[in-house]
């Protein structure tokens, strides 16, 4: 008898964010700063609950938009980057590089995230996190094995984070 998985996945055209970025390359380089229109696409592995679903679209599609708008039309910055110090001040919040560059944002405009990086891969990470907390709070019935986040920044290439739960 074969074994029998479950997942939904989800990947509407609203499950986007505009954000600008730079990231900090291994060696400490800093590339120059810009912005990406991300997409964003959740897979969410589990069993099978009354109602015969994993997840209910209905609650876990605005789950996703939420999440989304939070980093929408903000310039990203990694809390935990060795190359980069932030510093938050009431109305600005201050980027200063290893190599000398400094960067001054509106607070209002600017979202640190304790990432060590704003890789894909990274804000990948920050979404299912996220989606990690949130679900057992507003979806309390979902029995959730797994979390895989995609995030792309252009067609064709995008950074995945995948957590298990189990």
């Amino acid at each position: 008898m074969p074994t029998e998985s479950y997942a939904i996945r989800v990947y509407k055209q609203y499950f986007n964010f505009a954000s600008s970025h730079f990231l900090i390359f291994a060696d400490g380089q800093r590339e120059p700063l810009h912005g990406h229109n991300y997409q964003v696409q959740v897979k969410v592995e589990g069993d099978i609950v009354a109602g015969d679903l994993v997840v209910d679209f209905i609650p876990f599609k605005p789950l996703v938009k939420e999440l989304c708008d939070e980093l929408d039309h903000f310039m990203l910055l990694p809390r935990n980057n060795p190359y980069l110090e932030i510093i938050e001040g009431d109305e600005m919040v201050e980027a200063r590089h290893k190599d000398g560059s400094y960067f001054c944002f509106p607070k209002q405009d600017t979202k640190v995230l304790d990432l060590p990086n704003t890789s894909t891969e990274m804000l990948a990470r920050h979404l299912a996190r996220k989606m990690t907390r949130e679900i057992p709070r507003r979806m309390p019935q979902a029995r959730i094995h797994a979390i895989e986040v995609e995030v792309e920044e252009s067609g064709g290439q995008c950074g995945v984070c995948r957590l298990d739960m189990d």
